[in-house]
């Protein structure tokens, strides 16, 4: 029969734990094994002894644990010993009962061993004591307590260690603080069941002095006591201590937070005031020398700071805190004012911004690689211009064809915004450019007639011409209403040729020829912008244009390349267009599209809006006190699962709108 027995001891210096197997024969011979040791350094901060001893137990009850884990050998019955008493005390006890540093090593001791297993042995028994004192080579190679174990051990059980003598103390020092709380009844009203200062004042006067009616009406003073009891409450309820200190006359104590504020305790109205360094000013009222203090996490607090935003109108948080300043001290003031302000839904009508999100990837029409200019085509008009015919002035438009992929631009006139001006342009445009496979564009009402227009002609072809031409139906695109950056690509370009016009013509009044020719001038202009970086230095390649692929060469200006005579029809002037178009897509590619790869703005992520928070839906063309409020009630996720549209709901009218002019509001009130 074979049983583990493991002695904990420890000193200033170390603690520790060491194991032995006892084994007993069917005729009664008894040999004790050594089986492992551990020992631990004590720590740096100086601990009380029986909190070490504590740390021995810890580390004898895991060394107990890997052993009976690691031990294939059947084992009777685990024994573990201690020369404190202390420790046996805390472990027969209750955890919950100790402070943080005994009270988890006592749990995790009694999860790890039965509290029936710990016997007391006394320190001269104790092997575990070899640990603490140390040991020489020659003591341990001679045979000694240490390698053989105790002597007892190989006695009967009988002859063992008894129980320990009446423990006289069980180290008050690491029992808990006991809380005792006591109920009392309140004259004040929950704060918290009310939305502002002023109904709560009311509430708490009525409690105080009854309900008002014809014989007992309220006046200013029962306003005044009710207030005044609401915040001797708030003290109350906040700094408990302090106010038991300086009402008998004590001083508070050196970790409270008042102690910077040298506080004083008004005889007159039972609160809590600043003690200060201006009492000496007398241009002071009193509330501005020795102003009240209150918590800033106090719902009576909460409720004042409110009152204040209220009344001055929403202002910034300096204002506010400036007047509140004035007759309380807040702790930590600023910190509280933002805090309300952050949750006030006027305040964030007022100063609120949209939270868009982390900006999208590039879509496909950004990525048509290896397709024809103007494959993937934005669309977006211009204007208007006033041109001069003969005697009298009429306005004229400019309308952009953008290539999303390859930057190229095209432009034109058009005489008027409407949707039969539009398809002449669109016209013109196949004819000269060829047909791109998606047009995107905004809400304009003439893209939108245009598209309407298309889809019913084709609707109307013979069935066999439709078959044929559906493959090759331009799909329109349109870009949610109030959602400029969605076609950031071609604004850019319209930005950049109002600019041209504007140092070309300035305010003058034009033909319609000079319009156009300029028109196109600056379109030859944007078309040999160079695509990405443009290196200073003249060993590096020089960088591609939209011009390479629209007409083999960088710039209008530069002369064709020359052929000899009798090569003009052959091969190599084909071979030669290959080669060009092969050029600006490696260039593409190589040096152009990597730069697509940083975030310019929209760089961190932010909250995804769900259905039924409220918004404010941001309109330039209001001020902002008029931009309507509403609540989502419908979602749109990207590609990304990130919600970049969304649909709102004000006064029973629906609107579409990108979350980039959309600022996000606290819940409103049920009255609203």
């Amino acid at each position: 029969m074979r049983d583990i027995h493991v002695f904990c001891d420890a000193s200033e210096q170390a603690y520790g734990s060491v194991a032995y197997l006892r084994t007993e024969s069917p005729e009664g011979e008894v040999e004790v094994a050594f089986l492992a040791a551990r020992s631990r350094v004590a720590p740096k901060k100086q601990q009380s002894v029986p909190r070490l001893e504590l740390c021995a137990a810890l580390s004898g009850a895991q060394l107990y644990k890997v052993i009976s884990t690691e031990l294939t050998l059947p084992i009777r019955s685990s024994t573990l010993w201690s020369d404190s008493a202390t420790v046996l005390a805390w472990l027969g006890s209750n955890s919950c009962r100790y402070k943080v540093f005994v009270g988890t090593r006592v749990a995790e001791i009694q999860e790890l061993t039965e509290a029936a297993a710990w016997r007391y042995v006394p320190s001269r028994d104790n092997p575990a004591d070899d640990i603490t004192r140390g040991l020489t080579l020659q003591d341990i190679s001679r045979g000694s307590r240490w390698a053989d174990g105790p002597v007892f051990l190989k006695q009967a059980p009988s002859d063992w260690p008894g129980l320990p003598p009446p423990l006289q103390s069980d180290h008050d020092g690491e029992l808990k603080r006991l809380v005792v709380l006591t109920m009392s009844s309140s004259s004040v009203p929950d704060p918290l069941q009310y939305q502002n200062w002023n109904k709560f004042l009311e509430a708490t006067t009525c409690q105080l002095h009854g309900a008002a009616d014809s014989n007992n009406p309220l006046t200013a003073c029962s306003y005044a006591a009710a207030e005044l009891e609401a915040l001797q409450q708030a003290q109350r309820e906040s700094f408990p201590e302090e106010v038991t200190q300086l009402k008998t006359g004590k001083p508070i104590a050196k970790s409270s937070r008042l102690l910077l504020l040298a506080p004083e305790f008004d005889e007159t109205t039972g609160l809590i005031r600043v003690g200060g360094r201006l009492r000496r000013n007398l241009d002071l009222t009193v509330d501005e020398v020795h102003p009240i203090v209150l918590d800033p996490r106090h719902a009576i607090t909460r409720l004042i700071i409110q009152d204040y935003d209220d009344k001055l109108q929403h202002p910034g948080p300096e204002r506010v805190f400036a007047e509140i300043r004035r007759r309380y001290w807040v702790l930590r003031g600023r910190e509280a004012v933002r805090r309300h302000q952050s949750s006030c839904a006027e305040c964030k009508k007022w100063k609120g911004h949209p939270n868009p999100p982390r900006m999208a990837d590039l879509p496909p029409a950004r990525l048509r690689l290896f397709k024809p200019a103007f494959y993937s085509t934005g669309v977006d008009c211009f204007g208007p211009y006033t041109i001069k015919i003969g005697r009298r002035n009429e306005k004229r438009w400019g309308i952009l064809f953008k290539c999303l992929t390859t930057r190229a631009v095209h432009l034109d006139l058009i005489p008027s915004m409407d949707t039969d001006a539009f398809l002449m342009a669109l016209r013109r445009f196949i004819a000269r450019r060829g047909k791109p496979k998606e047009i995107l564009c905004d809400q304009g009402t003439n893209f939108q007639g245009g598209r309407r227009e298309l889809q019913e002609a084709f609707q109307a072809l013979n069935p066999d011409l439709k078959e044929q031409l559906g493959s090759q139906q331009i799909k329109f695109t349109f870009n949610p209403p109030g959602s400029p950056h969605f076609g950031g690509c071609w604004e850019r370009e319209i930005r950049s040729l109002k600019t041209a016009l504007q140092v070309t013509i300035g305010a003058q009044t034009v033909t319609e020829e000079v319009l156009l020719t300029i028109l196109i001038e600056i379109e030859g202009m944007l078309n040999s912008k160079p695509l990405g970086y443009t290196s200073s230095d003249v060993a590096d390649p020089d960088p591609v244009t939209p011009n390479c692929l629209l007409m083999g060469r960088r710039d209008a200006s530069l002369p064709l390349v020359v052929y000899e005579g009798p090569e003009i029809l052959g091969r190599r002037r084909w071979r030669h267009s290959q080669i060009l178009a092969d050029h600006f897509w490696q260039h593409f590619l190589k040096h152009y599209l990597p730069g697509l790869q940083a975030r310019q703005k929209w760089k961190t992520e932010s909250v995804n809006l769900q259905v039924g928070d409220v918004v404010m839906i941001v309109d330039s063309q209001l001020p902002r006190a008029l931009w309507p409020v509403g609540k989502v009630s419908q979602v749109f996720p990207g590609p990304d699962t990130r919600i970049r549209l969304a649909e709102v709901t004000v006064k029973g009218s629906t609107y579409v709108r990108p979350v980039a002019r959309l600022v996000s509001l606290p819940a409103l009130p049920k009255d609203d």
